[in-house]
Parts: structure tokens; sequence; C-alpha cells
């Protein structure tokens, strides 16, 4: 059975185009590509997209974005992510989830002066949710906001932020109502990063999340008496948890993603060469169904997040399906670790370029198998948020967050 999606002579006649665009357009990157030198050629690649209308295909042109097709932003992250790269090509979480919340909540004056920077590349926006005494629960957040006239000002902290080279805008959830009921007491501000007050501290992470120029390494912020223009709250004072369920909506998995089976292509690369007793261990059959099961876990994983891509763009109503991929992507990226340990052994846990020849990517992926758990919502919370969609236990299904107008 094939799940691919088919495309129209004239989605092929696009593919083209953008193909041979990128082939002119995508930075020549020599070394880490995570550098302080790599690191603007993929901000003004970011920036070239965005004039196209390529970084947030199928946002509102009159906001910066493409106004295409759910089909054809298919055809640019395939494209895109033949480079190993995705959109936009370098860390800004807060501009993807942020930037969709303040499309959906915010008002006709906001969208129009925040959301052309962030859907062309302008700016970068970091999303700021954890708190040291919160973890998961967003809503016990003890960052506070408090309005002094035009201003709101901000005390608090938040760790596990953003990636290696800083930001432009901060998109964090705030208390500003100390004694106001549990989810009522909460707001969302667009934060500017240079703002006096803040103060940014990497923190010193086993894994990194990989997947691009400009993750990198975590951080904690400090925000001390920080002053925000009160026209920078989005979506009404102590609404806060209506926005958040669009951007957790998104984070949780209903956003999608498209990419490649990467793992499977990597494990089976690396198992290429590898012997045991003298014999590749390819001619073991138990090696080929361990390499097998990666392929259907990561095929899988693949499929339901090219599933939710389709269905969010496309505006179709969602349920489950969200915490459904972002689960099975969890608990596959876990499982195909520990498939790739019984294939390469010890080999897999070093980056030592004696030993290993995939540039370290093996390493780095046992470390982030287990880290993965926990981001974007644990995998027990995810299970929890299914049950919820499906009405386990309760009378009243939940239903998904609000992803558009």
């Amino acid at each position: 059975m094939d799940f691919e999606p088919a495309y129209t002579a004239e989605q092929e006649a696009f593919r083209e185009e953008v193909r041979s665009w990128l082939a002119e357009h995508v930075p020549v990157i020599e070394g880490d590509s995570d550098s302080d030198e790599n690191y603007p050629k993929y901000r003004e690649f970011g920036r070239q997209l965005g004039k196209r209308g390529w970084l947030r295909p199928t946002a509102p042109v009159e906001y910066g974005g493409g106004g295409l097709s759910v089909d054809n932003a298919i055809v640019i992250g395939e494209e895109i992510d033949a480079y190993d790269l995705g959109i936009p090509p370098y860390y800004d979480t807060g501009g993807t989830l942020g930037g969709a919340s303040i499309l959906v909540w915010g008002t006709d004056e906001q969208k129009a002066r925040m959301l052309p920077p962030i859907f062309t590349g302008e700016v970068v926006t970091w999303q700021l949710l954890t708190g040291p005494e919160a973890g998961s629960d967003l809503a016990g957040t003890q960052t506070e906001a408090v309005q002094d006239g035009d201003d709101y000002i901000v005390n608090g902290q938040k760790i596990y932020v953003g990636g290696t080279h800083g930001a432009d805008y901060l998109w964090t959830i705030t208390r500003t109502d100390p004694e106001g009921k549990r989810h009522e007491n909460l707001s969302w501000l667009l934060i500017p990063a240079d703002s006096p007050g803040i103060t940014i501290t990497p923190m010193d992470l086993m894994g990194d999340e990989g997947g691009g120029p400009g993750r990198g390494h975590k951080n904690t912020i400090f925000f001390d008496n920080v002053r925000v223009p009160a026209s920078n709250l989005v979506g009404g004072v102590n609404n806060g948890w209506k926005v958040a369920t669009t951007h957790l909506e998104l984070e949780h998995g209903s956003g999608g993603r498209i990419g490649r089976n990467r793992w499977f292509d990597r494990a089976r690369q690396r198992a290429i060469g590898l012997k045991k007793g003298g014999t590749p261990i390819l001619e073991d059959s138990d090696v080929r169904d361990r390499l097998a099961d990666v392929f259907i876990r990561t095929e899988v994983a693949r499929l339901f997040d090219l599933r939710n891509f389709w269905m969010n763009r496309s505006h179709i109503e969602m349920t489950y399906e969200g915490p459904q991929a972002s689960y099975f992507r969890k608990m596959a990226h876990l499982a195909t670790a520990q498939s790739i340990m019984e294939l390469v052994g010890p080999y897999a846990l070093t980056n030592d370029p004696r030993w290993d020849t995939s540039g370290g990517q093996l390493d780095s992926f046992m470390k982030s198998s287990i880290v993965d758990l926990h981001p974007g919502a644990t995998a027990d919370i995810q299970k929890v948020i299914m049950a919820r969609r499906i009405g386990i236990g309760r009378k009243v299904r939940e239903k998904a967050g609000k992803t558009a107008e």
C-alpha cells in the first residue's frame, strides 16, 4: 500500500521551480553549521525565502506569508528537507508557534505589526514556557507581569529556552493575576529581547535538540523588572490559557512536519561495513529484522507527521492526531535508539572519529532519544491528551485547540 501523496503536473512543475531556486540560494556551509560564521548565512537564506513567501508558505500574504496551498507547502518542505534543513532553516519556534497564535488571537493592529517581521524572517523569536517552579505545568508559572500604566513589568525566570545565537523577541506566558482562578490568570506577551533587565544564561545539558543551525544549547532567561508595552499583550488580559490552546496544540504535534526517514538510512549506513566474527553483520537475519523494525517505526512516525501537516494547513478539524503523532515519534525515537545499540554496540555511544563514522550523529541520537521524551509535553502527557480527545473516562470529549482564524 502506497501512502505517499500523489502530485499533479502543476505541482511537479512547481517542484522544479523550487528545486532550481534552492540550488542557487541554499548557502554553502563549511564545518559546524551552528558556528558564528555559518549562522548568519542561514538567517539570510531565511530572509530570501521570506521574500518569496516560502518561509511561511500557507500564511496570509498580507502578513508576509505566501498564501500558497498545502500541496505547494509540502513540495517546498520536501525540497528543503533534501538539504537537511527545515522551515525556517534555523531555530525560531517562538515565531512558528507564537506567530500562529498571534494570527488566531491577536488584534488586527497586532497582526499587522507583529507578523510580517516574523513571517518574512526579519526577526527570530524564542518561546519561553517552562519555569523552574512549574515544569510541564504551564498554568503554574510564577513569572509575573504587573500592569503599570501603558506597560507591564515582568519578573521571573524561564528555563530550557531557545538556541545558540540569540533572539529578537521572546514569546512567553506570564501570570497577570496572582489571586485569580487557575487558567484564568494568565496572559501572553511578545517581549523585545533587548529590553533592559533581561539576562540570558546558557544551560549545560546532556543533549540538544539538533535538527539544524541555531538550535544548539538551551538557556535560562531571567526577567528583572522588565518593562513591556501593554500593546504587546496578545489575546486579552487573563485570557492566556485560551491562547495557549493554539500554541500547545501545534507544539504537541498537530502542526506536523515534513521530512525523510533519516534514522533508518543512518542506521543502515552505519551497519554497512561492520563485521561480527569476520562476517558482515548485514548477512545476519536478526540484524536485518532489527533494521526492518527501525524502518517501520520511523516510517510510521514520518507519515503521521505528514498527515498532520496536511490536515492542519487544510483546516481540517483535528482531535487526537497531534498527540498521537508526538507520542509515537517519542517512543519510536527511543525504540530506534535501542535497535541501533543492538546493531552497532558501543560504537553508537562515541563521537571519537577513530570509531565513529557518523560524524557524531549516532552519539547525539542516543542522548536525544532520552531527552526528547520530555520537550513539547512528555510522553505521559500526550497519552492523557489522547484519552481526553477520544472520551476515555469523560462524558464530553476534549476539543483540539484552535489553530486557524
